[in-house]
């Protein structure tokens, strides 16, 4: 189901707050000796295409803004380590400073929940008079915060808290905390006083367990939804972050020094930065218009050129990707950050010389942008992603049709910018068709004659916090297992076909496999030597060896569920995974995620097996 908003009027923070709570926090940080560390899980099992080379080149901006957040409120000694760099990376042994950390962070999104579920279990095992503080955020734990704290009383683990929000919601609760600690005392025992004394009941965004019955929580704790920062002005320097990173290694244990910057480029050479939040769509299957509480929010044009300036000159990174849900939700203020871009200059140069960055869009509202896209190449602006979904609107209707999106295509090729359409296959679109373009090769083959270079296409999965999240498993249309494979959370990436009403599913995964084959193969990369489809110099060739050399990634972890969606039995679930500890608000009563829940629990008392939550 979809999370719940603030009270109109609510939903955001004063101005200046999140600015005001950085400041207060570097007067605290000096009676407080706090060292810290954030992992960022990541299961090596999800990298195909498309992403299989950004996963490892490209540091994840949310445990960087979370870094850049602790540095900027005064508490210096933090590490980010990245699980894509650092596989074997071991919570028990880390030493920063010579020490146990005081607070141990973890963020994850759902196809990662596994080696997220594995840190957590690992730091778990520290001796409880030396364990860190244990916070867990990223997406997993805003919308399935119950997964990570253990309801088995033969093996007791959990995180001590889950952070359902974003900087601030971190931010307030070390306040509250360290307002609390006593002299020489462990952090996690503040954590824990202040729990049980009520004080961080007043911290919207958490989620934290209350009394144990054998090493279990006995109940969860919902503060609520949580306050958004409004100007995104106001967060924290990104370049702070990089400044945390734990160089790649194979060792369980942490390096003397972070990454030194020199390196931090060879590394990482794409940059991430966040430019807007929030969606102006609907989509039922899409759960960002709800974590935003329907708002939109912005970061300025001359901000934003500052940050990647400031990159550029600290770290050498040049290519930078925009962590936009829609960057033309609003075209006045996308023309004002172009326009802002545009203007500026790195060492008397212009920026688009030093810079390329590209974003996400969507067909409709590029359409209504055309007259700017000679500015936005004069902004650094190479690439756009664009939601196609289905260019024919049968799936969804986002006011994209084929001559739309096709015009739309060829006109940013005309202007020097390469559009890269995301795609989603579903069941009533079949691989090809004759004489319409309702086919899922039919439309690859006009996204690439009309200037594709690079191309995502996954299956209809269920999405966590969307509207349509229950509805298809109450409709039974989610498997539990097929052929005795159980469906796991890494499945969950759209690259499996584990939601599905065909009497033939086993074909609709095949599709996925025969779109790449089509799109990615040593024909095309001849043609894109001879005839390239970009002006962008050996651009086309690149992308077509990349996906070459992903492909047989995707097909050998895919082929296996294939034969088993053919030729072996599917079980369906009937219902989605809820919580089995009960959910409360900090005033007692059920938190808003925990009513289904605690209706289903009264159905009876066995527990269904959720292969779901495997690892």
């Amino acid at each position: 189901m979809e999370l719940t908003s603030r009270a109109r009027g609510d939903e955001l923070l004063t101005d200046g707050e999140l600015t005001a709570i950085r400041r207060r926090l570097r007067l605290v940080a000096r009676r407080h000796d706090v060292a810290s560390v954030i992992a960022c899980a990541f299961d090596h099992r999800t990298r195909m295409l498309p992403l299989v080379y950004v996963t490892t080149h490209m540091a994840p901006g949310g445990v960087r803004a979370i870094g850049s957040a602790m540095v900027d409120s005064g508490f210096h000694k933090t590490r980010i380590v990245l699980q894509q760099w650092n596989r074997n990376f071991r919570p028990s042994r880390m030493r920063l400073d010579g020490r146990m950390p005081d607070i141990f962070m973890v963020s994850s999104i759902q196809i990662y929940s596994a080696e997220c579920r594995a840190l957590i279990r690992d730091a778990c095992r520290i001796d409880p008079a030396r364990r860190p503080l244990i916070i867990v955020g990223g997406a997993k734990a805003i919308y399935q915060p119950w997964d990570l704290f253990s309801t088995d009383h033969r093996d007791p683990w959990g995180a001590d808290v889950a952070v359902r929000g974003e900087e601030y919601v971190l931010l307030n609760m070390l306040e509250v905390v360290l307002s609390a600690r006593a002299a020489g005392e462990s952090v996690r025992s503040a954590f824990r006083r202040a729990r049980d004394n009520g004080m961080l009941d007043e911290v919207p965004g958490l989620v934290y367990p209350r009394g144990r019955i054998n090493g279990v929580a006995e109940e969860l704790i919902d503060t609520g939804p949580q306050r958004l920062v409004r100007d995104l002005d106001e967060l924290p320097d990104p370049v702070l972050g990089y400044r945390l990173l734990e160089p790649p290694s194979r060792k369980p244990t942490l390096a003397p020094r972070a990454l030194p910057p020199e390196r931090v480029r060879r590394h990482s050479p794409l940059g991430t930065l966040v430019i807007t939040y929030g969606c102006k769509g609907s989509c039922p299957f899409c759960p960002i218009p709800a974590y935003s509480q329907r708002q939109l929010r912005y970061k300025s044009g001359p901000r934003l050129a500052e940050e990647m300036v400031r990159l550029h000159r600290q770290y050498g990174i040049r290519k930078f990707f925009g962590c936009d849900d829609n960057f033309f939700n609003d075209r006045s203020r996308a023309v004002e950050i172009a326009e802002a871009l545009a203007r500026t200059q790195i060492d008397g140069a212009a920026l688009h010389r030093k810079i390329r960055w590209g974003t996400e869009v969507t067909v409709h509202d590029t359409f209504r942008m055309r007259e700017h896209f000679p500015l936005l190449r004069r902004a650094g602006v190479r690439g756009l992603w664009l939601g196609v979904e289905d260019m024919t609107a049968t799936l969804i209707n986002k006011g994209q049709t084929v001559r739309k999106t096709t015009d739309v295509f060829n006109l940013l090729r005309r202007n020097g910018i390469i559009p890269f359409p995301m795609m989603i296959h579903h069941d009533s679109q079949p691989l090809y068709t004759r004489g319409s373009d309702y086919g899922l090769l039919n439309q690859v083959h006009l996204l690439r004659a009309s200037g594709a270079l690079a191309m995502q296409v996954f299956m209809l999965t269920p999405t966590i916090g969307s509207k349509s999240y229950d509805e298809v498993f109450d409709a039974g249309l989610v498997y539990r297992r097929a052929g005795g494979r159980g469906v796991e959370q890494r499945m969950f990436d759209g690259n499996y076909v584990i939601q599905s009403g065909c009497k033939e599913p086993w074909r609709k995964q095949f599709n996925l496999m025969a779109a790449y084959l089509y799109f990615y193969n040593p024909l095309r990369l001849l043609k894109a030597v001879v005839r390239p489809k970009s002006s962008v110099f050996l651009a086309d060739p690149v992308f077509q060896i990349l996906g070459m050399c992903g492909f047989p990634q995707t097909l050998r972890r895919t082929l296996g569920w294939a034969l088993r969606l053919g030729f072996g039995r599917i079980e369906r679930r009937t219902r989605a995974p809820a919580s089995l500890v009960p959910m409360r608000s900090a005033a007692g009563t059920a938190a808003h995620q925990s009513v289904r829940a605690s209706a289903r629990a009264r159905k009876g008392s066995v527990r269904e097996p959720t292969p779901i939550m495997v690892g």
